[in-house]
């Protein structure tokens, strides 16, 4: 008798998936094969209709999908999206093009023009721009509020707050936010309102993964990743995914079909034989390096302060070891750094943050200049003028991004080979 599934760990289930699905067949294969048509070949005209019947509406899964064209879906995506679901402990995945593919289809299904939403202060820039530029343009507010203090929910939430969205931890500054709590105050003003007029939770779970944080088990509606960062960790390929309950699962593909913004088949390919299955053991390796290197900047002569979830110095260190945690409840502090120099004027913080991270690009062999993050190279770069720089100077301020601030996502090299050409580019400035 074929053992059972459930007995195995999380980090199993990742490499092997469901190993035999009726998406394609290929139980003889080691690894799916990857599908390369954009079309699919149709039997007869009933069978096309048929297709377009079923998009987005069948969830009996002992049916066989009838693939039609790839915006709708093909093998590669479908595969994915239930090992990302599985990952996430969600009902229902559906993958995008890219990250902000993935915040703009969420966020377009559950807005409309009248609607307003709540958003943490700090956020990734191209997520403030769409909020900031675009978004007010069809009649949705979006007010910024400091939501690691979760109570401030209890006075701007208004009658036309429909979305609470964050990261966490954010982005840049690795502030954390109390998922639960903001969970439980949400659901207490659902509980006074009807089901058409809800507020939804979306977090953006790309900096913690999967392995090391689930929103939807402490009440989170939605979970966004960037599978172009962590989940693909290898730096080739764009992609993002929503997660969530399988009741929204046809708005969301109809959204990507509407709006055009599937997921490339090959990409699909690649993040589910060589990204998601080697997640777990990327991450042990790189939070066991990030630490070595966030303990190093914490001693150094030249830093003022390091903002790392390991640390026991974190501002927010009781609140990530309750909910950065793997499948096993072991803490997860995650591969993310970010650090300030010694200088209290903030123009010349800034300068010599740039000078630094200069340093860094033109002189070390381990660290890469570069503005993606969760790759198995450690990469640097400066938020403020770079990922960040679509907010206003004086906002990133009050946002707690400092204009000197440096952030590191950490990779697979040797810490010492890390620690060299750090200190090498200490002493240059």
């Amino acid at each position: 008798m074929k053992n059972k599934k459930e007995n195995y760990s999380m980090e199993t289930k990742l490499i092997h998936g469901e190993f035999k699905t009726l998406k394609w067949d290929y139980s003889h294969h080691v690894v799916p094969p990857i599908s390369s048509s954009a079309t699919f070949r149709l039997d007869s005209s009933q069978r096309g209709a048929k297709g377009f019947i079923d998009f987005a509406h069948v969830e009996d899964k002992t049916i066989p999908p009838i693939y039609i064209y790839d915006r709708l879906g093909e093998p590669n995506k479908d595969i994915l999206e239930e090992n990302l679901a599985f990952a996430e402990h969600g009902e229902i995945a559906v993958t995008f093009s890219t990250g902000m593919g993935a915040i703009s289809a969420i966020l377009g299904i559950l807005l409309k023009s009248g609607d307003s939403m709540i958003c943490h202060r700090t956020v990734y820039g191209c997520t403030f721009s769409l909020l900031n530029r675009w978004y007010p343009r069809y009649n949705i507010a979006c007010e910024f509020s400091d939501l690691t203090k979760a109570e401030i929910l209890l006075e701007k939430i208004v009658e036309t707050t429909k979305v609470i969205y964050f990261e966490t931890p954010v982005n840049p500054n690795l502030e954390i936010i109390d998922i639960e709590k903001v969970c439980k105050i949400v659901a207490d003003f659902n509980a006074k309102r009807s089901p058409e007029n809800k507020i939804y939770v979306v977090i953006d779970n790309t900096f913690a993964t999967p392995i090391g944080q689930r929103p939807l088990n402490f009440g989170a509606d939605f979970v966004i990743h960037s599978l172009t960062k962590n989940i693909g960790g290898f730096g080739t390929d764009m992609g993002g995914v929503v997660i969530g309950k399988k009741e929204f699962h046809e708005p969301l593909l109809m959204y990507r079909k509407d709006f055009g913004a599937p997921l490339h088949t090959k990409s699909a390919w690649t993040i589910l034989v060589h990204g998601l299955p080697t997640l777990a053991s990327r991450l042990q390796q790189q939070q066991f390096t990030a630490k070595i290197v966030a303990e190093f900047l914490e001693n150094h002569s030249k830093v003022e302060q390091v903002f790392y979830p390991g640390l026991a110095s974190f501002p927010y260190f009781k609140l990530a070891k309750k909910q950065m945690v793997d499948h096993d409840g072991n803490f997860v502090p995650g591969t993310m750094i970010y650090f300030t120099l010694k200088e209290k004027d903030a123009t010349k913080r800034q300068e010599l943050g740039i000078k630094f991270i200069n340093e860094v690009a033109q002189n070390s062999y381990a660290i890469t200049l570069a503005v993606s993050l969760g790759n198995i190279r450690t990469l640097i770069e400066h938020p403020s003028s770079m990922t960040h720089s679509s907010i206003p100077p004086e906002k990133q301020i009050a946002d707690g991004i400092d204009p000197g601030g440096i952030r590191l996502s950490i990779g697979l090299e040797k810490s010492s080979d890390l620690l060299s050409d750090l200190a090498s580019a200490f002493e240059k400035i």
